[in-house]
C-alpha cells in the first residue's frame, strides 16, 4: 500500500524516515510488510486488535503496485531490488507470444503495466464512514483519524486473453452493502487469504525507514490471470481513486524483529 499519508500528519515527532534511515533496523515500531506468507516466523512484540471482516468496512482506495511487493506460493520469482522490483508470478516464463502481445502497443490507459506484468492489487478497507478516494487519506476524516485498516490483496499476471479475469469486475461502482461502502466483488479461487499484522506499504519505506501505521493484511497466495484490455479500459474510463498508473514496491521484509508471527 504506497505511502501517501504523511500529509495527514499521523508521523510521530522524532520517527519519520530519515531519522529512522540512520538505524540499520527501525526500532520501537509495530509489525511491518510486506513480507514472505509462506513464512509464519516472527518476533515483533507489539500486537494490536485485528481488523474487522472486509465486509463490515468500507472500501476507501483501490491501487495497484508493478511486481508483487509480497512473496508467496504462486509469486516467488524474484524480479529485482530496485523501486519496480519484487516478485513475479510463477507462470510468467511460460506464456505464450500471443498472451505477451500488446494491443496498445504501449499506449495503454493505464501506465507501467504490460502483458507479461506481475501486479499486486491492494483493497484498502477502513473503520471510517468515508466513501471510496484517491489515496490512502481517503481512508480517514477529520473526524476519523486513526482507522482501523484492513488490505485485501490479490496477485496478478497480467495478460493479453481475452478470456482471462476482468478488473473491472473487482472494481467500486459506489455501491454499499449494509450500509458499507464495497467492491463489485473480490477475486475467489486463489486459495485461502493468509491474513497478518503489518504497516503499510511502497517504496519510501525500508527495513531501516518504517510505517508506523498498523494493517490487518489478507494475502491471497496464488495468482491469477488478468486481461490487459480490461485493465486499460478502467483507466481509460476513469475513477474515484484516480488511478491511472501503478506504483514502485517496499522491498520483502525479512528481519524477524519487524515481522509479526503468522498464527
Amino acid at each position: 500500500m504506497y505511502r501517501r499519508i504523511l500529509a495527514l500528519g499521523l508521523l510521530a515527532a522524532g520517527m519519520g524516515a530519515s531519522g529512522a534511515a540512520a538505524q540499520a533496523l527501525c526500532i520501537g515500531f509495530g509489525p511491518q510488510a510486506p513480507r514472505d506468507i509462506s513464512s509464519p516466523a516472527g518476533s515483533n512484540a507489539q500486537v494490536f486488535t485485528p481488523a474487522p471482516p472486509y465486509r463490515q468496512m468500507n472500501l476507501c482506495n483501490l491501487h495497484t503496485h508493478t511486481n508483487a511487493e509480497h512473496k508467496g506460493p504462486g509469486f516467488s520469482v524474484f524480479a529485482g531490488a530496485g523501486k519496480y522490483g519484487g516478485y513475479q508470478c510463477n507462470e510468467t516464463a511460460s506464456l505464450t507470444k500471443t498472451e505477451l502481445e500488446d494491443p496498445a502497443h504501449g499506449h495503454g490507459a493505464f501506465h507501467g503495466v504490460k502483458p507479461g506484468d506481475t501486479i499486486e492489487v491492494h483493497w484498502v478497507y477502513t473503520s471510517c464512514m468515508v466513501p471510496p478516494g484517491e489515496g490512502l487519506g481517503a481512508c480517514m476524516s477529520t473526524t476519523c483519524q486513526n482507522p482501523e485498516l484492513r488490505v485485501e490483496t490479490q496477485v496478478f499476471l497480467v495478460v493479453n486473453d481475452k478470456n482471462a479475469l476482468d478488473f473491472n469486475d473487482f472494481t467500486n461502482a459506489s455501491q454499499m452493502v449494509n450500509g458499507h461502502y464495497q467492491a463489485k466483488s473480490l477475486p475467489t479461487g486463489t486459495g485461502t487469504p493468509v491474513v497478518y499484522a503489518g504497516s503499510t506499504t511502497g517504496s519510501d519505506y525500508t527495513q531501516s525507514a518504517c510505517s508506523p501505521l498498523q494493517v490487518t493484511w489478507s494475502v491471497r497466495p496464488r495468482c491469477a490471470r488478468l486481461d490487459i484490455g480490461s485493465l486499460n479500459r478502467w483507466a481509460e474510463a476513469g475513477n474515484v481513486f484516480k488511478e491511472s498508473h501503478s506504483h514502485g514496491v517496499r522491498q520483502l521484509v525479512t528481519a524477524p524483529a519487524l515481522l509479526a508471527p503468522i498464527e
